[in-house]
């Protein structure tokens, strides 16, 4: 963890009294676009994605932006942010579309800290400057919405894509991967809904989360939604869900609701005369609180998001990826990724929670989450394995070495944690923390036999990939890609 300043002892470290300076209202990169030369996934160009806005609410003048650290955790103190008169701390998250061409009125963000000397010998792992975009973007009055598809820049991957494996890993996920009008599609929904649920509910605050925000969504990834509702009101989630339903029948832009008594109720719904799905729930926030955890996993190095992409792509196609059925959720897969990738011997992803933990506070106000990743620098990685090297090896970790009986998954800790350690985790045939709420995410696997099955693709993938070399070994590439395409 890279040191940060510290106040005078007896003094806070802000100064205007223990908290930090409130923000102004915040433009989210959806691109999670780096400096040039900075490990750049995009070509430089006036192309992007609309930034994921937020403007103040005008409530309490008290700014509450996180609580006082606990007292052996330093507060960033490297930087200002920008105030204004008219904020509040209490703000709506607002998503826009905007014009390609972009207004820049200041800079919102401290820079991120740069490491001592002492601290870069540590063992994979050189910081430097965070590439979030650090401007307030405003679209032009009276343009319409007009957002155009960045390609990838594939000279970044080609560092890790030089053998037939790895090739063919960057081939999938290049076909398969959410494109810019995939995520404006939902975000033009997401938009209309909020306004319309608001005619009900008039606090009422909607949040894209899972898969399509956090980047490691495909180009048939359904959206996830999550509804908050007034914080201080215990809300009745069937009742509101079961209002937003007679809502949703009454809307031209959407159809086939259905109202899912599960653990988590869910409103499901499509947009009309489409086969793109939306869950939408009631404040669960922490689904968007490992949303925006997930997206700094995602953008920390070039190679995870392929990685995911496959290993969700060969579990879907070899059944062990359908919680509904007593495997594997792709939000339990994820985790597994990223904590194989955080425990390698020179790892390939840091340890974020520990690192930044004022960056991801379990607490924080639910409308400063994606605040958090903002002051994050960039991770490079002394490990230089290929896309196809880190597949067999991530196989190979689950099929031979990882102890299913006696540890548990967390990228929390970025280790296993022994399951002697709770009575949680007992005679769990699998155990992965949810980051936050440290309850197993992988509880839908209680049967033996699926189990069974799930190390079974584990160690067969592990074998023909092995011997074979080639990903058509273990997944039919093409037939992927083509399906992927005429779906949307």
């Amino acid at each position: 963890m890279f040191p940060r300043s510290a106040a005078p002892r007896g003094h806070s470290a802000y100064r205007h009294g223990p908290y930090p300076p409130p923000p102004a209202p915040r433009c989210y990169d959806y691109n999670h676009r780096s400096l040039p030369g900075v490990d750049s996934f995009y070509a430089p160009g006036p192309e992007r994605l609309p930034p994921y806005e937020w403007t103040p609410r005008p409530l309490s003048p008290v700014p509450r932006l996180v609580p006082p650290p606990p007292p052996h955790i330093q507060t960033m103190t490297n930087g200002r942010k920008r105030q204004i008169d008219e904020y509040t701390p209490h703000v709506v998250k607002r998503q826009r579309l905007n014009s390609p061409v972009h207004t820049s009125i200041g800079s919102p963000l401290p820079r991120a800290p740069a490491p001592r000397h002492h601290d870069q010998n540590r063992a994979g792992s050189s910081r430097s400057v965070f590439g979030f975009d650090s401007h307030f973007l405003s679209p032009p009055a009276h343009v319409p919405p007009q957002v155009t598809s960045v390609p990838e820049s594939s000279n970044s991957l080609q560092a890790y894509a030089k053998d037939k494996l790895s090739e063919q890993m960057v081939e999938l996920y290049e076909a398969c991967q959410q494109q810019t009008p995939d995520l404006v599609r939902k975000e033009t929904i997401r938009t209309r809904l909020q306004n319309d649920i608001r005619s009900v509910y008039s606090d009422a605050r909607l949040y894209l989360t899972g898969s399509s925000m956090n980047g490691l969504g495909c180009r048939s990834s359904d959206a996830d939604l999550c509804l908050v509702l007034e914080a201080n009101k215990r809300t009745d989630v069937l009742h509101a869900l079961s209002v937003l339903q007679r809502l949703f029948k009454s809307l031209t832009y959407v159809e086939k609701t259905q109202l899912i008594r599960a653990k988590v109720p869910i409103l499901r719904f499509r947009e009309r005369g489409s086969d793109l799905e939306f869950d939408l729930n009631i404040n669960n926030t922490v689904g968007i609180r490992n949303t925006f955890l997930l997206r700094s996993y995602a953008y920390a190095d070039l190679r995870v998001r392929p990685m995911i992409l496959v290993i969700k792509k060969w579990a879907r196609h070899h059944r062990i990826n359908d919680a509904s059925k007593g495997t594997l959720s792709s939000y339990t897969l994820v985790l597994m990724v990223l904590h194989y990738l955080q425990t390698l011997k020179e790892p390939v992803l840091p340890n974020l929670q520990r690192d930044y933990p004022e960056c991801f506070y379990p607490h924080l106000d639910i409308d400063m989450v994606p605040e958090g990743p903002k002051h994050i620098p960039p991770y490079n990685s002394k490990n230089q394995s290929s896309l196809g090297e880190l597949l067999l090896g991530f196989l190979k970790y689950y099929a031979t070495d990882f102890r299913w009986d006696r540890q548990v998954i967390s990228i929390r800790e970025a280790k296993v944690l022994p399951k002697a350690n709770s009575q949680a985790w007992r005679n769990k045939f699998i155990c992965v923390e949810e980051p936050f709420e440290k309850n197993n995410v992988a509880r839908a696997v209680h049967e033996k036999t699926k189990f069974d099955t799930i190390k079974a693709e584990f160690a067969e993938a592990c074998r023909m990939l092995r011997y074979r070399k080639d990903l058509n070994s273990i997944l039919p590439v093409r037939d992927i890609i083509d399906k992927e395409l005429y779906r949307r």
